[in-house]
């Protein structure tokens, strides 16, 4: 029997109506004759609401009780969904990370998957169980519980689905497909009947929230064909595939944007060899994540260096920065929280000039000002304020008519 993994996020679960909802689409695949291994996400926003409960004990909280605290959403659902299969007549049983073999790092709160022992898993599905597992945990190898980051029930997903060999792996969600942009907020986002490993990438990493980044690395890395659709239709989504098994390659396939990100300035850094690795090195062994980089031209032996990271690493990061600025005889810093990342993608791209000009045009006629720019072959990323990011975004979606199919 083939296997198939799908995916539920916290909206498709949010309530018992929806969970018996789920449980009947996971029936229904079960009854085409498949063996069903099922990742569900926390209840709505419960994974939100624990977050406030520890903040509201200490702004502080240990990266390990919050793995220990966090992790318990998804136990939750699992239990309640396995319920709701078993009473439709159908044999379940729940799994946590730990019970389903997924072994992880010691990176608490951004775990990375090192080993899926998938032998529990396999034997439940020879007795022709569904199988459900909690999305978003596992385990070291003392036993630790881990977490895998936001949003990484999708990471937990496609891992099953690469160690399993599953034939699909089905990301369910509260939207029918990935669009052009965010369709709350420019209503004439059109959806995507598919778009490659490589744009989803960056669209994810650009802000979208459909797919977790590091879900879609995998599942380029593994060859995971991903199909993201909605819990509550039908109807077909979009598929992620690789590139090169697209016949069309459009110039631009979306717009995305992130306004969770800020910018860390240092002034008057030291214009020598090795001054960037010792930046980056330093902000690296925080754990903190960086987006783009500008470094200035060196005025007397001189220069700035900016760089955006995401706002929850802003204080990580600027406790890194306040070190360095007298260790390297730098004359300062800034910090700017008020920005937004605004970014076109697109693999068509590579073969068409003057789409970054173009770009630039539609942000200059609208008064918006680039305040750092970066590209790589298939996406162009600006950044500016934050205020003006929701103009930005619905003045490119127009521009480049990505409303027309």
């Amino acid at each position: 029997m083939s296997i198939v993994v799908q995916k539920f996020g916290g909206s498709s679960v949010a309530n018992i109506e929806r969970l018996k909802n789920v449980a009947r689409r996971v029936v229904q695949e079960k009854k085409a004759g498949n063996n069903v291994v099922v990742v569900v996400s926390a209840l709505g926003d419960t994974t939100d609401e624990l977050v406030q409960k520890a903040r509201a004990i200490t702004p502080h909280p240990s990266e390990r009780e919050m793995d220990v605290l966090l992790s318990t959403g998804e136990q939750i659902s699992i239990a309640l969904l396995a319920m709701a299969v078993q009473a439709l007549g159908y044999d379940a049983v729940s799994f946590t990370g730990h019970q389903a073999g997924i072994v992880t790092d010691t990176s608490h709160t951004k775990a990375k998957i090192v080993d899926i022992k998938t032998d529990r898993m396999s034997q439940e599905l020879e007795r022709g169980k569904i199988v459900i597992v909690a999305g978003f945990q596992g385990s070291t190898v003392d036993h630790d519980t881990t977490t895998l980051g936001r949003g990484g029930s999708d990471l937990t997903a496609i891992a099953l689905a690469a160690k399993l060999k599953a034939e699909k792996c089905e990301i369910f969600t509260d939207v029918e497909g990935i669009y052009t942009t965010n369709p709350r907020l420019v209503k004439e986002a059109r959806k995507l009947a598919v778009i490659s490993y490589e744009e989803m990438l960056e669209m994810a990493a650009s802000g979208a929230q459909v797919m977790q980044l590091r879900a879609v690395e995998y599942a380029r890395n593994y060859v995971v064909p991903i199909h993201v659709r909605s819990s509550f239709s039908d109807v077909p989504g979009t598929m992620i595939k690789g590139e090169e098994t697209m016949l069309e390659k459009p110039i631009i396939s979306g717009i995305s944007y992130d306004t969770s990100q800020a910018k860390v300035t240092m002034l008057g850094v030291p214009d020598k060899p090795g001054i960037a690795a010792k930046v980056f090195s330093a902000i690296a062994q925080a754990s903190v994540n960086i987006d783009t980089i500008i470094q200035n031209v060196s005025e007397s032996g001189m220069t700035d260096i900016s760089f955006t990271v995401e706002s929850d690493d802003l204080p990580a990061a600027q406790a890194v920065v306040d070190g360095l600025v007298p260790a390297l005889g730098a004359k300062g810093s800034l910090y700017d929280p008020d920005i937004a990342t605004v970014s076109l993608v697109g693999a068509g791209m590579k073969t068409h000039p003057g789409v970054a000009a173009e770009m630039f045009g539609v942000l200059s006629k609208h008064k918006i000002n680039i305040e750092m720019i970066s590209t790589s072959p298939i996406k162009i990323s600006c950044v500016i304020k934050k205020g003006q990011a929701e103009t930005a975004v619905k003045e490119l979606h127009k521009h480049f008519k990505l409303d027309k199919g």
